[in-house]
Parts: structure tokens; sequence; C-alpha cells
């Protein structure tokens, strides 16, 4: 059979003449976290319109396909729903604020007055990102934390201070493994035990942070328990 004679040939024949063709259109832009180069990069929103092709040229609507996102940098294309991910400068604020308000809260349950476990507040929040961090600001926040909420050292986690927690943690839960969670709440603990064994209080604030990191119960209580029988 000579080349090109057989079906396949005729199928290639065929798609040479007619087929389809997408018009992208910018739809907006920004910045997101590319899944193919690892990393931060700029991107552009396109909606696209099918369009059948005669010869290579567009002659009718197909209708309309995406919307989706394209990378500036490898040119990929992606679901919208990739921008649903913090960029990597974006989850790192979130990280470092999700700590400053752990560490907040756990000081206002009874270790504002504690020289150790401002101490320990102060080493978590600069690891996270805070480098210029001082027992001096943390006890004043904490203070303001307290008017704000209508607070009282050593009370339960009320609705206020309960407010605050989910609105730092619940956005980053979903992009955090598990050991990453459990390290947020640890650190919570850590804090709580620089003076001494958890109090009521201390306990449940860590049992907010751990729901608002959707850690079940059982796993904050056997976390909290581990973290104090390991020497500090």
């Amino acid at each position: 059979m000579l080349p090109g004679r057989g079906r396949n040939g005729h199928a290639a024949r065929f798609a040479s003449i007619l087929g389809t063709r997408i018009a992208w259109t910018a739809a907006g832009d920004g910045e997101f976290f590319c899944p193919g180069c690892g990393g931060d990069r700029n991107y552009q929103r396109l909606t696209g319109q099918r369009r059948f092709t005669l010869l290579g040229l567009p002659v009718l609507p197909r209708g309309e396909t995406g919307p989706v996102v394209e990378c500036a940098a490898c040119r990929r294309h992606f679901g919208t729903d990739v921008l649903d991910h913090p960029t990597t400068t974006r989850f790192s604020a979130m990280l470092r604020d999700a700590v400053h308000t752990v560490a907040l809260a756990v000081l206002a349950a009874g270790g504002a007055g504690s020289r150790t476990a401002l101490e320990a507040a102060v080493l978590a929040v600069r690891a996270a990102g805070f480098d210029d961090c001082t027992e001096e600001q943390l006890a004043a926040l904490v203070e303001a934390l307290e008017a704000d909420t209508g607070r009282i050292t050593g009370e339960p986690c009320g609705a206020g201070l309960a407010i605050e927690l989910h609105e730092a943690l619940d956005p980053l839960a979903p992009h955090l493994a598990t050991v990453g969670r459990e390290s947020i709440l640890l650190q919570g603990a850590r804090i709580a035990l620089a003076d001494g064994p958890y109090t009521p209080a201390e306990r449940d604030v860590l049992a907010t942070v751990g729901a608002a990191l959707t850690i079940c119960s059982d796993d904050v209580t056997r976390l909290l328990a581990a973290a104090a029988r390991t020497p500090s």
C-alpha cells in the first residue's frame, strides 16, 4: 500500500483540512504557586473560544472552554482551583501569624506574668519569622488582646479569643500536613508548660487550637500528654 493511502493517511489528511483551535483571551492576572515550576510565578487567567478551522483558518465558533490559569514562566495550563493554594510568600506569612496568635492565646491563659513562659513564647515567635519580637511586646499585646476580647487572664477560652484563633488557623490548616499542624499545637504546649503543668485555662486554649487545626480531640489529648512528659 502506498504511503498515505490507508485509513491513517485519510485521517491525517482530513485533520489537516478540518480541525479545531482555541482562541484564548486574558481575563485577569496575578501571582500564584505554580505546581509545574514548584515556586511562585506570575499567571494569566484565560477564557477560551473553540472554533472549527478550515485549512488552519478559524471559520465557525464551537463554544467556550476554560477558564484556565497559564503560568507566565512554563506556559502550562492549570485549573482555576490552583489559585486556592497560597503562594510561598503568603504561606510563610500565614504560618508566622498563626504561631504568633497561638503564643498570645496561651500567654493570655495565664502565662503573661511568667518570665519563663514569655521566654518560650519569644523563642517560638522569633523562629516563625518575627525576628525582633521581645517579651515586653508580647506582654503588651496580651493586655491589648484581653481588652479587645473582654477576657480575664486565667479564664477558659472565650468566644472572642476562639474567634481570633480560628481566623488565624482556619485558612492555614488545609495547606499543612499532619506533622505541620501538630507542630503548631506543640509549640503552644511548650509555652504553656514553661512555667509548670497545664492550667485548665491553658488546656482549654490548646483544645481550641487543636480544633482550629482540624486535629481530633483524642490526638490533641495524646499530643499534650506527650509534651508534658518531654523534658524541657
